[in-house]
């Protein structure tokens, strides 16, 4: 009997987690304004990249993010043309105030298993935080992208728009470029009602081990592990 109600318990609360991240999706602050860009993007061309053209963007996980969760930003590098460097070092600049990532990846080809995610672990430099390699190789059809997540700090307010530093690349000649106005912006939300639910479930051990509703989670996800946990209990 208690298992059944705990069950029945537990799929009333993840549908209160559906309804929640429904209503997520058009409540908290006005979207950003023309000043706050979820992405930036930059080229270069010029006698060192031999008539080939690099590009650089940075992208911000969504428009908006609820306060005491995380952003997580890619910063992609690519090429047009026949031109094929390797990137040795991609240095991404967080928001003022912002403390070490909690989890980053680099995704980039190789000559086995094509384009393969791998964990990184960043290093400080100069402000940023930094990855390295001995050489990720890019052509037109595969640029190299670093995945990196930062917590927001506690004084993050709702309301507020957060622009993140730049990005520094290092590489072969050609590639490596200096980008501070590369950068990418959010405004800050309060936490919507299906990551305060899921904080809750987390609390009292009925929610997933990751416990967290991002900007970016998935409802179809939330609600498997919050029935697979009540099943196997």
């Amino acid at each position: 009997m208690f298992r059944t109600s705990r069950l029945a318990a537990g799929i009333a609360t993840a549908a209160l987690v559906v309804a929640g991240a429904g209503a997520g999706l058009g409540s908290g602050v006005a979207a950003a304004d023309s000043t706050c860009s979820v992405s930036s993007h930059a080229t270069k061309r010029d006698a060192s990249t031999v008539g080939v053209t690099h590009v650089y963007d940075k992208v911000a996980g969504a428009e908006e993010i609820g306060v005491g969760t995380s952003v997580t930003y890619k910063v992609i590098v690519g090429t047009t043309g026949i031109g094929n460097p390797y990137v040795n070092t991609i240095t991404d600049f967080p928001p003022t105030g912002f403390g070490a990532p909690t989890k980053a990846t680099v995704t980039a080809y190789h000559a086995v298993g094509g384009q393969v995610t791998e964990d990184v672990t960043p290093t400080p430099n100069a402000g940023g935080w930094k990855v390295t390699s001995t050489g990720w190789f890019v052509n037109s059809g595969n640029p190299v992208t670093l995945t990196i997540t930062y917590p927001l700090p506690a004084g993050v307010q709702a309301g507020q728009q957060v622009t993140s530093g730049g990005v520094g690349v290092a590489g072969t000649v050609g590639v490596s470029n200096e980008m501070p106005n590369l950068t990418a912006c959010f405004t800050a939300r309060g936490a919507n009602a299906g990551e305060t639910v899921i904080g809750s479930l987390g609390d009292n051990g009925l929610g997933s081990s990751d416990g967290q509703l991002s900007s970016t989670g998935s409802v179809t996800d939330i609600l498997s592990d919050v029935l697979r946990n009540l099943i196997g209990s």
